[in-house]
């Protein structure tokens, strides 16, 4: 299993749960890890949708 380290000791993995700042569309704005590394990818936990993000966009867009 991969893991990504982000400044102040953050780690990411697989089947992490995260919240973004902005809503998706749908209007949820919880999110699952399915895919670590020089990108991530991210699944809606509300309609399933699946996004891939550079890890510089994922970082950014990242709350908790």
């Amino acid at each position: 299993q991969f893991t990504f380290y982000k400044p102040k000791n953050m780690v990411y993995s697989i089947g992490d749960k995260i919240v973004t700042k902005k809503k998706h569309p749908c209007g949820s704005d919880s999110w699952t890890v399915i895919r670590v590394g020089a990108d991530f990818k991210i699944k809606c936990d509300k309609c399933g949708r699946v996004v891939m993000l550079s890890r510089d966009e994922f970082l950014r867009a990242v709350k908790k």
